[in-house]
């Protein structure tokens, strides 16, 4: 790829960033670290918390982004769609013309078309291709589990624990831990670590959070990452069409290879850091 190529990639792969709207991140929360004591009550407290996103079968939001991966900026607003088990599709909203990139996945493969520079990527992982496109390598199932506040695509409560600044925790299946606090009387999630990523919830609006901050240090990429979550609807039916893009003609090929050099992976592969 030449340099012109390179550097006109590269700016395809800033999530439309411009004139968009700026998710401002939240203040994080200090976590406890104490053993504390047995949560009385576990089944029904996570059955609480988790009622209303396990009943999610699509969720569609729009999503505005801000934070870094690597040296990279990430800033944009992208439309979300998720159907479960595993299908999903990202949008980056440009200012004017066509977006700036469709991801597409369904079937555990993805297809990633950039519009403006007639570029297409297909039949990989959609796991590596968004790890690749913003430094955050999750499945759609994952990532849906994550934005409804589940955490995990099936969260099965393994333990909890009370702790002394009174907030509780729940060993998950998965390897991950939900944390909880009082609101109006009732446990609601407040932040989870899962596999290597830290996420923070906040605003709450009924039974989703509407900011979503996620951070994670794994395979030596710093990422840091702030959704607010707006125009948010859950198990309003999808068109098949949603998880498919048509691709024109004229699209060039694009390697996964390619999208990691042009985007923050980039900084892993040259062995830099932020």
């Amino acid at each position: 790829m030449g340099d012109l190529g390179f550097r006109h990639l590269t700016r395809a792969l800033c999530l439309a960033s411009g004139i968009f709207a700026v998710a401002c991140a939240p203040a994080r929360l200090t976590l406890p670290t104490d053993a504390g004591s047995p949560l009385s009550n576990l089944a029904d407290v996570h059955a609480q918390v988790s009622r209303a996103c396990r009943g999610v079968r699509t969720f569609t939001a729009e999503l505005a982004l801000a934070g870094h991966a690597g040296r990279t900026r990430l800033r944009g607003r992208v439309v979300a769609g998720f159907e479960r088990p595993a299908s999903m599709r990202l949008e980056g909203v440009a200012p004017f013309g066509p977006p700036a990139f469709i991801l597409v996945a369904r079937g555990g493969e993805a297809t990633l078309l950039l519009p403006r520079d007639d570029r297409v990527l297909n039949a990989e992982r959609p796991e590596d291709v968004l790890g690749a496109l913003t430094g955050v390598s999750l499945a759609p199932a994952d990532l849906h589990a994550i934005l409804t506040g589940c955490v995990v695509p099936d969260p099965t409560p393994r333990g909890g624990r009370v702790h002394a600044n009174g907030m509780a925790s729940i060993d998950l299946d998965g390897d991950a831990v939900l944390y909880l606090a009082r609101v109006n009387g009732a446990w609601q999630p407040r932040a989870a670590s899962r596999q290597g990523w830290d996420v923070q919830y906040s605003n709450w609006q009924g039974d989703f959070p509407r900011t979503v901050a996620l951070r994670s240090m794994a395979n030596g990429l710093d990422v840091e990452l702030s959704a607010d979550v707006s125009q948010l609807e859950s198990n309003v039916p999808l068109d098949a069409a949603a998880f498919a893009v048509q691709v024109p003609p004229s699209a060039g090929r694009l390697t996964l290879a390619e999208l990691r050099e042009a985007g923050p992976l980039r900084d892993v592969a040259a062995g830099e850091r932020p």
